[in-house]
C-alpha cells in the first residue's frame, strides 16, 4: 500500500512538473483580485491587503532575482523558526492539523538597495513562521488598485523595460496616473516554454483629478 501511495505522488509530481513545461498551472493559489477595468490590452485589478516574505537585493535586475529566489526558496522549504517545508505546487504539512501552500507570481520591485524580491503567501496563512535568515521578512502588501499588462517570452531586463514603458503609455490618455514604481510579476519556472510564460508588469494608480 505505501509502495502505491509513493507511486501516485511520483505521478502527481511528474504530471505537475509536465504541466508546467507548458504552462499549465496546478494547484498554485494566486492572491485574490477583482478586475474593474481595462485600458487597451491592460487590465485595472483592485488587490485587498497581503502578506509577503520579502529579500532585498542588490545588482542586476536578472541576477538579484536568482538570488532573491534562492534567499526566499530557502524560507519556504524549512529556513523558519518552525521547520516547515512548503511545497512549490501542492500543500504539505507545516504542523500538526495545518498546511500551507506558496502562491505565485513572485515580485520583482525597484528598491534603494536594489531590489524587494517577494513571494505571496497563502490567504488563509495569518500567522507566517519567522524567517531564520535575517534578509528576509514578513511584510503586508497593502490594499492597492494596478494597473496591468501580460507578455509572455523571456523576462530579460530590457523585455521587461520595453513593457514597463509600453504599459506606462498606455496609462497617459487614461484617467489614471502612476502613484508608485512599477513592479514585475513572474508565474511560471524557468523551464516552461517561452511563449507560454506567464509574465506581467503592473504599477500601482490612482484617478487622475480634474
Amino acid at each position: 500500500m505505501r509502495d502505491h501511495i509513493r507511486a501516485m505522488s511520483l505521478l502527481g509530481a511528474l504530471l505537475v512538473s509536465a504541466c508546467s513545461v507548458v504552462g499549465i498551472r496546478s494547484g498554485t493559489e494566486e492572491p485574490r483580485y477583482e478586475v474593474t477595468g481595462r485600458i487597451g490590452p491592460a487590465e485595472l485589478r483592485t488587490y485587498a491587503p497581503r502578506l509577503a516574505a520579502e529579500t532585498l537585493v542588490p545588482g542586476t535586475a536578472e541576477a538579484a532575482r536568482g538570488e532573491g529566489f534562492r534567499r526566499l526558496a530557502g524560507y519556504i522549504f524549512g529556513g523558519n523558526a518552525g521547520g516547515a517545508r512548503i511545497a512549490m505546487t501542492a500543500p504539505v504539512a507545516q504542523a500538526p492539523g495545518e498546511r500551507i501552500a506558496m502562491t505565485a507570481p513572485v515580485s520583482q520591485t525597484p528598491a534603494a538597495e536594489g531590489w524587494s524580491i517577494r513571494f505571496f503567501l497563502p490567504a488563509d496563512l495569518s500567522d507566517p513562521p519567522a524567517p531564520r535568515d535575517a534578509r528576509v521578512r514578513i511584510v503586508t502588501v497593502p490594499a492597492e488598485t494596478v494597473a496591468v499588462l501580460r507578455f509572455s517570452g523571456v523576462a530579460t531586463e530590457a523585455a521587461v523595460a520595453a513593457q514597463r514603458e509600453r504599459l506606462l503609455a498606455l496609462l497617459v490618455p487614461s484617467g489614471w496616473a502612476p502613484s508608485g514604481p512599477s513592479v514585475t510579476w513572474f508565474y511560471d519556472p524557468p523551464w516552461t516554454l517561452p511563449p507560454l510564460r506567464r509574465n506581467e508588469v503592473a504599477v500601482p494608480v490612482t484617478q487622475r483629478t480634474p
